[in-house]
């Protein structure tokens, strides 16, 4: 592969967007319902610095790097968990950020502090439109009110690193929230664009267990009873509880109704079910490569009208610093934990990345193509954390998938357009 839109057409691509910030007159990000976002050539261009796309493309591989001397240094080291330098459990101290975010809100906390307290320009992350409730789109927040507008999980596919420009030009350091496959992307930009680099202040990810297409929330919405996609004002998949109902608000005859399902009933029965083929292959469902990663405490007592609680990893010194001094000035309630906790509020981790050793064999046996993973040892973790019978439906259950998904048909890119969501008017 030589292209994105080839790593698109072989459903490698993950959305983030980084191909069209480096080449922004040769690509733009598109919608598709069943695809997600997707990026296209404008005109059919053929530009040679399309090929940086490439360079900044996570959906072609991921490199994990852990030298004594660098800024991992010193820390403890999981094969399945990534780079951990401390894990904190707790919560945002401010009560409307804790309710208006997932889990515990740290996150958002966490940014609100880089803004107000330590003075940082934005936070660049994702929230829905205004025009189109259940689409995605980038947004640079420089205020409480914004970034509270944008709190909370989208289950739908988004492109944060097609906002990217909006931090190399801010005046000031800027925090970055996404998925790990977005921290990967601006990992890789910062080699390329060395202002950017100068302008990050800090990563965050989230715990990720695959991005759905737009299908799927549509079938969400259509599942609350609602018909017509127009009507559609505002659309959350959870918080303000834990873990909160997924709430669509719409307009019957004028007047404004509300539709809710359960986090069991959006994400249980229906938007996990599209989710895209490349976070199938993934190895970082937690984010590695984030000075900050944050997850669901699930191991506690869980109920809708339930505060919720934040597990928050350190995977940096600077995620280190950032922590303890949100935490030494309140602005997180959050106690140090045993790394054990991580088990327990993600089960399966190493299993989950086990089974991807066998689901490449599979892949790669039919000479489809696949990503080039370096530093995750993954052939260990199958071999020594999977049962007999793990490793063998590890690699049976994926040619059963290479034929019931088409892998072996490469996607024609004209049709992927053609899938283009309508963009719903008001």
């Amino acid at each position: 592969m030589h292209r994105v839109d080839e790593v698109a057409a072989w459903q490698l691509c993950c959305g983030c967007g980084a191909c069209a910030y480096v080449c922004p007159d040769e690509i733009e990000m598109i919608d598709t319902s069943e695809y997600g976002r997707r990026p296209r050539f404008k005109n059919n261009s053929l530009g040679k610095t399309a090929l940086l796309a490439m360079q900044v493309c996570p959906g072609i591989g991921l490199e994990r790097v852990v030298k004594p001397d660098d800024q991992f240094g010193g820390q403890q080291f999981f094969d399945e968990w990534g780079p951990v330098l401390g894990v904190w459990e707790g919560h945002a101290a401010d009560s409307e950020v804790r309710f208006e975010g997932s889990s515990g809100g740290a996150a958002t906390a966490l940014g609100l502090f880089a803004l107000e307290r330590l003075g940082m320009h934005g936070v660049l992350h994702v929230q829905s439109r205004q025009d189109v409730p259940y689409l995605n789109q980038t947004v640079l927040s420089r205020t409480r009110s914004e970034l509270l507008a944008g709190a909370g999980s989208r289950y739908a596919p988004a492109s944060p690193c097609d906002g990217l420009q909006q931090i190399e030009d801010a005046p000031g350091p800027c925090v970055f929230v996404g998925k790990p496959c977005d921290v990967v992307a601006l990992r890789k930009a910062i080699e390329l664009r060395p202002s950017l680099h100068e302008k990050v202040g800090l990563t965050i990810a989230f715990f990720c267990a695959g991005t759905p297409s737009t299908r799927g929330t549509l079938e969400m919405i259509r599942q609350m009873g609602i018909a017509d996609l127009s009507s559609v004002i505002s659309l959350r998949y959870r918080g303000r509880g834990w873990p909160g109902m997924a709430t669509a608000q719409h307009k019957v005859n004028g007047q404004v109704q509300s539709a809710e399902l359960t986090y069991e009933q959006s994400w249980g029965d229906i938007l996990q079910k599209y989710r895209q083929w490349r976070c199938y292959i993934c190895p970082d469902h937690v984010g590695e490569f984030a000075d900050i990663a944050v997850a669901d405490a699930w191991h506690c007592p869980v109920g809708e009208h339930q505060p919720g609680r934040s597990v928050i990893i350190a995977r940096t010194q600077r995620g280190v610093e950032f922590l303890q001094r949100a935490i030494e000035m309140d602005v997180l309630q959050a106690e140090p934990v045993d790394s054990d906790i991580l088990q327990a509020c993600r089960p399966g981790q190493a299993e989950s990345k086990g089974t991807l050793w066998g689901r490449l064999v599979a892949l790669r046996t039919c000479a489809i193509p696949t990503p080039g993973y370096c530093g995750f040892d993954l052939f260990h973790l199958w071999l020594w954390r999977l049962s007999i019978g793990a490793k063998v439906k590890s690699i049976l259950s994926t040619f059963k998938r290479i034929y019931i998904k088409k892998l072996f048909r490469k996607r024609n890119m004209a049709s992927i357009e053609s899938a283009m969501v309508l963009k719903a008017g008001r």
